[in-house]
Parts: structure tokens; C-alpha cells; sequence
């Protein structure tokens, strides 16, 4: 259908469309789900427990790098409720499909809004699937290689008395490493985020670029919040990667506003 006619196209249309791919978007969730269910056991031991042991692969690298961890702190697992187990494996294998699942997502979101677009902004958005797919799974393998096991590192030894034992709810382990690896993939959305507002006309990069400061001190607060550990080397491996987000951010901004036509306007001749 050509562009014009697919712009004209009546309301219950496009929310028959819009109907469409979600439906098409939940089937692809389920699959992953169904992926997840299936190798759930696997899936729980060597993924989601792995930050818990000490041959993990980030603490083998800090090994090699002078600050191995001489003792590892003990640690139970329990489930205190009868439904708590398979409530977070369906949590857990949830999490896993939406991972998988993210890229189609992001496609299925492209094509129902691409039609409304002019060619010139269709231009300037080719490859935006990639991209944003391509950050969320680069968030998600920093949030679980390097996040996750320096939090979880943290508070298996912090211990207000000898005397108390940590046994912790292995919901309560399933949550917070699932929100932690999402959370991470969604926050290295950040050069997507200001790239689409420098478009809007909302930030440039000189503005960026000025308050340059302002984010590296942020990027250090954050990595001593998000990690509650003394260990200036784990604030410092968090902070880096916030703040390079910031610095790709204000590259693409900068390269996006010298590409474009001055005279070109967002809503212009197609």
C-alpha cells in the first residue's frame, strides 16, 4: 500500500493493526517462555546462581587483575511459601522471554509506526531497530556479568553480627537479579533517548557537552549507589560504562545535527 494511503487510513484501522502486532508480540514472549520452562533447571543453576559461586567468570577476571577475593561468604537458599517456587519460575522464565523476545518487539513497534513517518525521518530511522536491540543486550550482559555479581558480592559478606547466617528467599534472589538485568538493559537506552530528543529540538549537543561534568559526577554517584560496596574498583568499573553511555550520546547528537539539512524541517516535503 503506498505511503499516502497508509497514512489516510481510518482509526479502527490502524487499531486493528495495532491489535495485530501485539498479538504477534505476546506469541513471541510465549515462545521464549516456553524456551525458558524448558530449560528451566539448567537455566536456574548455570544462569541465575552463577554470580552466587566463586569460579563465576567476573571474579576470575578480577583475579587476574589483582583484586581476587580470598574467601567467599557461605550462602542457603530456602523458599518460605508453598506457591513461592514456581510463582518465580514463572517470573524468571517471563524475564527470559521478554529478553529474547526484545528485537521483534522493537520491529513490530517500527512497522506500525513507520507508515505515519516522511521518508527523509524513515531515512534518518533506518537501522533503529538494530541499534535499540543492540543496547538493551549490551545493558543486559553488563547488568548480569558486572552488575549482578558485585552486588550479590556485597551482601553475602555484609553480616551485622558473626552470629546471623545469611539465608536468603530464593525469590527474593530470582527478583533481583531479573530486575537488575532489565533494569540495566533499558537504562543503555540513554544515547536512543537523547538522540530522539535532540531531533524534537529538546537538547543539542553543545548543551551535552557543557553539562559533561555534571554526568561524570553523576555516573560516580551511581556506581557507588547501584554497588554498596567500599571497594573504590567496583564503583569505578560501574561508573566508566554510565559514563561513556553519556559520551556515545553526545557523539551520535553531534554527528545527527551536522547530517542534518538546516532547511530541512521534521514535518517537511517528503
Amino acid at each position: 500500500m503506498p505511503l499516502d494511503q497508509e497514512r489516510n487510513l481510518p482509526l479502527w484501522a490502524h487499531l486493528d493493526e495495532l491489535r495485530g502486532r501485539l498479538i504477534r508480540s505476546l506469541i513471541a514472549v510465549a515462545a521464549g517462555v516456553a524456551l525458558a520452562f524448558w530449560k528451566l533447571h539448567w537455566i536456574l543453576e548455570q544462569v541465575i546462581l552463577a554470580p552466587l559461586r566463586p569460579e563465576f567468570i567476573t571474579f576470575q577476571l578480577l583475579c587476574r587483575i589483582g583484586a581476587c577475593i580470598e574467601q567467599f561468604p557461605s550462602l542457603r537458599l530456602q523458599a518460605t511459601a508453598p506457591a513461592e517456587q514456581f510463582l518465580k519460575a514463572l517470573v524468571l522464565a517471563l524475564s527470559i522471554g521478554l529478553i529474547l523476545a526484545f528485537p521483534y518487539i522493537v520491529w513490530q513497534v517500527w512497522q506500525f509506526i513507520k507508515p505515519g513517518l516522511y521518508r527523509h525521518e524513515q531515512r534518518a530511522l533506518r537501522g533503529i531497530v538494530f541499534y535499540i536491540s543492540g543496547l538493551f543486550f549490551l545493558g543486559v550482559l553488563f547488568g548480569y556479568f558486572v552488575l549482578v555479581p558485585l552486588m550479590m558480592r556485597f551482601f553475602m559478606s555484609f553480616q551485622l553480627t558473626a552470629q546471623v547466617e545469611n539465608i536468603w528467599r530464593i525469590g527474593d534472589v530470582i527478583g533481583l537479579i531479573a530486575q537488575t538485568v532489565l533494569a540495566t538493559g533499558l537504562a543503555f537506552q540513554l544515547p536512543v533517548l537523547l538522540w530522539g530528543l535532540s531531533w524534537a529540538g529538546l537538547v543539542t549537543a553543545a548543551g551535552l557537552a557543557q553539562g559533561r561534568r555534571y554526568a561524570i559526577v553523576a555516573a560516580v554517584i551511581l556506581g557507588g549507589v547501584l554497588t554498596p560496596s567500599p571497594d573504590v574498583l567496583s564503583q569505578v568499573i560501574l561508573a566508566m560504562p554510565l559514563w561513556g553511555l553519556y559520551e556515545v550520546s553526545v557523539l551520535i547528537v553531534r554527528l545527527s545535527e551536522r547530517r542534518r539539512k538546516p532547511w530541512l524541517p521534521l514535518s517537511g516535503i517528503r
